[in-house]
C-alpha cells in the first residue's frame, strides 16, 4: 500500500503510549503534523511524548477528542491509528470509523511508510528488538540517512525512534504478534528466531512457522534474507538466503569468544574474509549472536567493517534488555524483558557465565495466562537455573483469568529449595538487600515499575555500609 507521506495534517493515535505506536507519533510529530491520542493508562513514555508536544488523554471519551481532530466536513484531513489491543466497542475508534475517517492498524501505516522507500525488517520471536536497534546504531553512528522504528528504548539515544540525515533507509521492527508483520514488503528481512509463542493467536508451532514463511515470502524482488543458523528449514524463501551463527559455520559466523573485564570479544567470518576482534559493548553472550545478525546486514549495505566494529563497541543497548540498573562491589543488578522460556535461559546462562560463582536471585513476572499454561513446564525448567525465585502473580495484558492457571502452575515445577511467590506490592519486603550478589528481575508486564525503587533501596544499602 503505497502512501504520500504529507497527505493528512493530522494523525490521531488510539493506545498512543504502546511501544510501537509511539514511534510512529513522534516520526509524524517529527515531520510538523498535529499530533494526539488516547491511551488507558498514563506512564513515562506517554508523559515524554506529552513533553514533545503530542497531546495525550487516559479516558475513551469522544468529547476529549481534539476539536482539530472532529472536523467531519473533511474527514480526510485525518488519519486515524489504532492498535489491535483496542476492543472493537471502543467508543473513539466507532466514533472515527462511523464517521468516515481513514482508519488503519499500526502495522498498516509502518508498512504504508516502509514501502515508500528501502527498507530493512527484522522479524523474531526473540532478539528482533536488539537486532533492529543494533542496526539503527550501526546506520546512525555510520551517518547513513535511516529512520528506524524500535520495539524498545534505546539506551544510546532514550527514543524508539533513532533517526539520521533525511531518514530514507526505513529499519522497522517486524511483530509477529496478530501477523503484523505481513504488512511490511522488506528489501532486507532477517528473522532471529521461529520458537513456540503467541499460541493465543497461532494455535501451534506449525501455524506460526507458516506465517514466518509468508512473511519472508513478501520481501521485495532482489532482496535478501539473513537468518539464524537452522531457521530455513522453516522458510520457503524466494530470495538468497544467508546464515549467521555462533561458534558453528555459516555464512557470517563469530568464533574466539572471550571474556575481557566483563566485555565480550569475537573474532567475526564473513563472505568478504575475517574481521578480527570484534568488542561487544553490549553483556549477554545471546548478544553476540544478535550482533553477528546486524554485521551482517550492514556488511550488506556496504559499511566499512571498521565503522561496524567501532558501532558494536559503543552500542550500550535497549532499555530493559539485560539492562545493567546497578553495580558494586557487593551486588549486581540487571533488569531484563525475557517473558518466553528460551529468553530466561539465554539470559540465566550469560549471567551464570558472566558472574560464576556469585549467588543469582530471580525475581520472575510471568505474562499472559495463556503463555503460562502452554510453557510452565519450560518455564520451570529455566527458573531451575537460579540460586533464588522470588515469582509474582501473572501480569493478565490482554487476557482475562483463564480456570486452573496462575503462578504456582510454574512454581510446583520449579527444581529449587530456595523459591516463594508473592505478590508485587509485597516485593521490596520480600528482598534482603544484604544478601543479594546478583539480582534479576525478568517479565514484560509492569515488573518495570519496580525496577528504580529496587535500586534506591540497593543505593541505601551500599550508603548505609
Amino acid at each position: 500500500m503505497r502512501m504520500e507521506q504529507n497527505a493528512y495534517k493530522n494523525y490521531y493515535f488510539i493506545g498512543v503510549g504502546g511501544i510501537g505506536m509511539s514511534s510512529l507519533a513522534r516520526y509524524y510529530n517529527g515531520k510538523g503534523c498535529n499530533i494526539a491520542g488516547y491511551d488507558r493508562t498514563r506512564t513515562p513514555l506517554t508523559d515524554q511524548l506529552e513533553t514533545e508536544g503530542i497531546k495525550v488523554h487516559y479516558r475513551d471519551d469522544i468529547e476529549m477528542i481534539p476539536q482539530e481532530f472532529k472536523k467531519e466536513d473533511s474527514p480526510w484531513d485525518t488519519m486515524v491509528v489504532y492498535t489491535p489491543a483496542v476492543p472493537a466497542s471502543h467508543d473513539e475508534l466507532s466514533y472515527f470509523i462511523n464517521a468516515g475517517y481513514k482508519v488503519l492498524k499500526r502495522a498498516q501505516l509502518l508498512g504504508a511508510i516502509a514501502d515508500n522507500e528501502y527498507s530493512i525488517a527484522v522479524a523474531g520471536t526473540h532478539g528482533k528488538t536488539t537486532v533492529s536497534s543494533m542496526i539503527a546504531h550501526i546506520m546512525k553512528y555510520s551517518e547513513v540517512s535511516s529512520t528506524a522504528f524500535i520495539g524498545g528504548i534505546s539506551t544510546d539515544y532514550d527514543s524508539n525512534l533513532i533517526q539520521s540525515g533525511d531518514g530514507s533507509l526505513i529499519i522497522a521492527e517486524a511483530d509477529e504478534y496478530d501477523r503484523s508483520f505481513l504488512a511490511l514488503k522488506p528489501n532486507i528481512a532477517v528473522v532471529t528466531a521461529i520458537d513456540e509463542d503467541h499460541l493465543d493467536v497461532y494455535g501451534d508451532h506449525n501455524s506460526l512457522a507458516k506465517s514466518y514463511s509468508e512473511f519472508v515470502k513478501g520481501i521485495k524482488h532482489n532482496g535478501i534474507l539473513f537468518v539464524k543458523k537452522g531457521l530455513s528449514q522453516h522458510l520457503n524463501a524466494n530470495v538468497p538466503v544467508l546464515e549467521y551463527a555462533i561458534e558453528e559455520k555459516a555464512d557470517y559466523y563469530a568464533d574466539n569468544i572471550s571474556i575481557n573485564e566483563g566485555q565480550y570479544r569475537y573474532d567475526l567470518h564473513t563472505p568478504k574474509g575475517p574481521v578480527k576482534d570484534i568488542a561487544l559493548g553490549l553483556p549477554g553472550r545471546h548478544n553476540i549472536e544478535n550482533s553477528v545478525g546486524a554485521f551482517a546486514v550492514a556488511d550488506q549495505c556496504n559499511i566499512d567493517h571498521d565503522k561496524i566494529k567501532e558501532a558494536l563497541q559503543t552500542y550500550k543497548g535497549v532499555k530493559r534488555r539485560f539492562e545493567t540498573i546497578y553495580k558494586s562491589s557487593e551486588c549486581v543488578y540487571i533488569d531484563d524483558y525475557a517473558h518466553h522460556p528460551k529468553e530466561l535461559l539465554a539470559c540465566i546462562s550469560s549471567v551464570k557465565e558472566m558472574y560464576g560463582g556469585k549467588k543469582i536471585t530471580g525475581v520472575f513476572q510471568p505474562h499472559l495466562y495463556s503463555r503460562t499454561r502452554d510453557f510452565s513446564q519450560a518455564f520451570a525448567e529455566s527458573l531451575s537455573l537460579l540460586d533464588e525465585l522470588i515469582l509474582l502473580e501473572i501480569y493478565p495484558a490482554r487476557e482475562k483469568p483463564i480456570p486452573g492457571v496462575d503462578s504456582q502452575l510454574i512454581f510446583d515445577k520449579v527444581n529449587l529449595v530456595d523459591k516463594r511467590i508473592c505478590s508485587k506490592e509485597e516485593l521490596l519486603k520480600n528482598l534482603n538487600p544484604g544478601k543479594l550478589e546478583v539480582l534479576l528481575t525478568l517479565g514484560a508486564g509492569d515488573i518495570d515499575q519496580l525496577v528504580i525503587p529496587i535500586k534506591k533501596r540497593l543505593e541505601k544499602r551500599e550508603n548505609s555500609d
